[in-house]
C-alpha cells in the first residue's frame, strides 16, 4: 500500500481512504513526489491539471504508457511520470482532438 503521507487529492477537491480514487467522483490521488516532480516542467498549476487530465483519459481508452510503469501505478502516476521524462508535451496532447 502505498504512504499516505506521499498521496495527493488532485485535480477535485475530494478524497477517499483509498491510495487510488477514481476520476468519476471528482478525485484522484496521485503520489506527491511525481506531481512535485511535473510542476518543475510544467509551473502552471491550470495547464499542469489539464495535461494530466486529458492523457490519463487516453491511458483509460487503451493507450499504451510511455514509460516503464509497475502495478502500484495509477493513471495519473503514469501521465506524470510522462511529463517528468518528457514522453509528453502540452503540443503533443492538443494534436490529439
Amino acid at each position: 500500500m502505498a504512504d499516505a503521507s506521499k498521496i495527493v487529492a488532485f485535480p477535485g477537491t475530494e478524497t477517499t481512504s483509498s491510495p487510488k480514487a477514481s476520476w468519476g467522483n471528482g478525485s484522484v490521488d496521485m503520489n506527491s513526489e511525481l506531481v512535485e516532480e511535473a510542476q518543475k516542467i510544467v509551473p502552471e498549476p491550470p495547464l499542469l491539471i489539464n495535461m494530466v487530465s486529458r492523457r490519463v483519459k487516453q491511458l483509460n481508452l487503451g493507450r499504451t504508457p510511455l514509460v516503464e510503469t509497475d502495478h502500484r501505478m495509477g493513471s495519473a502516476d503514469i501521465a506524470l511520470k510522462e511529463i517528468i521524462e518528457g514522453k509528453i508535451a502540452v503540443d503533443d496532447l492538443e494534436d490529439e482532438d
